[in-house]
């Protein structure tokens, strides 16, 4: 009976240590399983059902989903190359959530690389074969749409590759330089014969401004010349020794450095002041804010990095546009053009607060119900210190035009 038990007992050590070794090995089958290599099996529009649906080829700026196994822990996701900001919030085992670069330099793309999707994870990596496709052009601002003929004039926007056409107020403009990144195309300007939009067909579909350049009336306040609703403030000036490149008379913003706070825009030398004029139509107050922009030409020759230049709509200070181009996501850039330069300011962007509050929430409420009134440019330091630099900057062909 002793030597039963004795055997049993020493029997049982093998045993537990077979046992012991099978758990290890089925938790280490599960950790090969859980950490294996990404596989993607399909792409979703990342929207509302019933607009979550799968997809054929995606566009660059677009949400997606990206569907498969071991999606997990990834470190860098690639569309044609490009890598996509990562949020690992938006991501499990079987679905990540990601925005495809909204620039994609698609002519510069090596023959490799197009229409791939590229998921690395701390486990491996995988590639997959996907249509990845160029939207339409967009068009989000140009450098001077009133410029000479010989300057220097740049459009800026998206997706601006694969051009087959572009026409400047009408007029086919067929040297230009292109960048890689499809963010803007230069040229100089050719001798115009009329107003009219900007138009640029690609193999991707057309782009077409909502707005005429080389407009000298649509939309036109105050140009000093024929149009001179000019009030008070500081004076005018036609020459171009101090701001090359003008087309008749000019409004001049000059001041030296400001003291902290220091907001007096009686100064003549720091406010320009036209009468009462018709900002838009009246039986246009009811379109969305964001439809009208103010626009003018600017010059300023030497840096600027300080003082600020706000515009209001007549008296009341309830509500400012700001424009501070020295603001940089950075910190301070010094601002300087080359001849004159397009400044718009949506009018979705006048605030409260000095400019930083709440936005005008309609046309009425900020233009009133007769949309009539004048436009005051005024300078001022809204820092608690002295600001970084003066101001001299021309001012010219004040408007307001629909620009969607």
């Amino acid at each position: 009976m002793n030597k039963i038990l004795f055997n049993q007992r020493y029997w049982r050590l093998p045993f537990l240590a077979l046992a012991a070794v099978f758990a290890l090995m089925q938790s280490a089958c599960k950790k090969d399983v859980t950490e294996a290599a990404p596989v993607i099996t399909s792409v979703r529009n990342y929207a509302a059902s019933p607009a979550d649906t799968l997809v054929n080829s995606i566009i660059t700026g677009q949400w997606v989903v990206l569907v498969g196994h071991n999606l997990k822990d990834a470190v860098q996701i690639s569309f044609n190359g490009v890598p996509a900001t990562i949020n690992s919030i938006m991501f499990s085992d079987t679905s990540a959530t990601v925005l495809v670069p909204a620039v994609i330099p698609f002519p510069s793309v090596p023959a490799e690389s197009l229409n791939t999707i590229r998921y690395v994870t701390r486990h491996g990596a995988t590639t997959f074969t996907f249509g990845i496709v160029a939207p339409a052009p967009t068009i989000t601002s140009i450098s001077n749409e009133n410029a000479k003929a010989g300057d220097s004039v740049y459009i800026y926007g998206l997706n601006l590759f694969f051009i087959n056409e572009l026409t400047f107020a009408g007029t086919p403009i067929t040297d230009y330089a292109a960048a890689g990144d499809g963010t803007s195309i230069g040229f100089k300007l050719p001798t115009l014969t009329q107003s009219g939009p900007v138009v640029i067909n690609t193999k991707s579909g057309t782009v077409s401004t909502a707005f005429n350049v080389n407009d000298p009336t649509t939309g036109v306040l105050c140009n000093f010349d024929d149009i001179n609703t000019f009030s008070w403030g500081t004076g005018t000036d036609n020459s171009s020794t101090n701001f090359p490149g003008n087309k008749g008379y000019y409004a001049v913003l000059n001041n030296d450095v400001l003291p902290a706070g220091d907001g007096n825009w009686w100064n003549w030398q720091r406010s320009i002041n036209t009468n009462d004029v018709q900002w838009i139509p009246v039986d246009s107050l009811n379109v969305p804010i964001d439809q009208y922009a103010i626009k003018f030409e600017i010059s300023v020759p030497t840096a600027w990095t300080g003082t600020s230049i706000y515009v209001l709509k007549g008296n009341s200070f309830d509500y400012m546009a700001r424009y501070e181009p020295w603001q940089g996501a950075d910190g301070v850039i010094p601002f300087v053009t080359k001849g004159w330069h397009t400044v718009t300011l949506p009018l979705s962007e006048f605030r409260g607060s000095d400019g930083k509050g709440t936005a005008a929430a309609s046309l009425t409420t900020l233009l009133g119900s007769s949309a009539k009134g004048s436009v005051n440019i005024h300078t001022k330091n809204f820092s608690a210190s002295p600001s970084a630099s003066g101001l001299k900057a021309a001012i010219d062909n004040i408007r307001v035009v629909k620009i969607k």
